[in-house]
């Protein structure tokens, strides 16, 4: 009989912490949305019209529409493309380096260089 009562003590405690729990690591969408409204209050003290309308726009999708899943989905959808990105600029550089043409490789190995970056940024945790 104790044993029942501390269990049910341990169940109603669990269901009232739940949510005190979910706070402490909030989702991937609810980190975007902050990302999201920063980024607006930024373009609005800034007047930036056609910016604030495009993070509007954002904004609502992702109280709409997000969820963990699906920005996972996208992530992994962004590396692949700019995996891609990188292969297509190595080539072009070692394309470049047979022909010897020192301006021609400078300009491709800066964009080789970007999209590495790009490459770097998107295989980035999403921030929760």
């Amino acid at each position: 009989m104790k044993a029942i009562a501390a269990l049910c003590s341990v169940s109603v405690l669990l269901v009232f912490a739940a949510p005190t729990f979910a706070n402490e690591s909030p989702s991937a969408c609810q980190a975007k949305r902050r990302n999201i409204e920063a980024q607006l209050a930024n373009a609005t003290e800034h007047g930036r019209k056609q910016e604030v309308a495009g993070l509007k726009k954002a904004l609502r999708a992702n109280q709409a529409n997000c969820t963990d899943a699906s920005l996972e989905k996208e992530r992994g959808a962004e590396i692949r493309q700019a995996q891609k990105k990188v292969a297509e600029r190595e080539k072009s550089l070692r394309e470049a380096q047979q022909k010897g043409d020192p301006k021609k490789l400078a300009e491709r190995q800066a964009k080789l260089d970007e999209a590495r970056r790009e490459l770097t940024e998107a295989e980035r945790p999403i921030e929760r």
